[in-house]
């Protein structure tokens, strides 16, 4: 018996990322490396929402403070584990949490209608 090849689902998902504190100017290097991660995984960047330099809850790597950034981004169901394999070995990032926004993503939907 044979399978019929599924096609590929793509799901929206959203990170949020703390840059380590002294490494912020580097940060435009990092949303590449991002891009092009999200890219190769059929997906697109959607949004990049700059929080800035906050106060952390505890100190991560004796620091207090960290630089947040919030993603937005489209992709197949292998992306996540891509990008949590990258932040784990970047040293510029410090802490992460990537979340499923939606199931069922359609980019030319969201285009349709503006956006977010």
């Amino acid at each position: 018996m044979f399978e019929i090849p599924q096609p590929k689902r793509i799901r929206k998902w959203e990170s949020l990322f703390i840059v380590h504190p002294d490494r912020v100017e580097e940060k435009d290097q990092l949303y590449e490396k991002l891009k092009h991660i999200i890219r190769t995984h059929n997906g697109d960047l959607l949004k990049i929402e700059e929080w800035g330099l906050r106060k952390l809850a505890y100190p991560i790597q004796k620091k207090k403070q960290g630089y947040y950034v919030l993603i937005e981004f489209y992709g197949n169901a292998t992306l996540p584990q891509e990008l949590e394999n990258y932040f784990r070995i970047d040293e510029r990032v410090i802490r992460f949490i990537i979340l499923k926004l939606e199931d069922r993503f359609n980019p030319e939907d969201q285009a349709l209608q503006g956006g977010n």
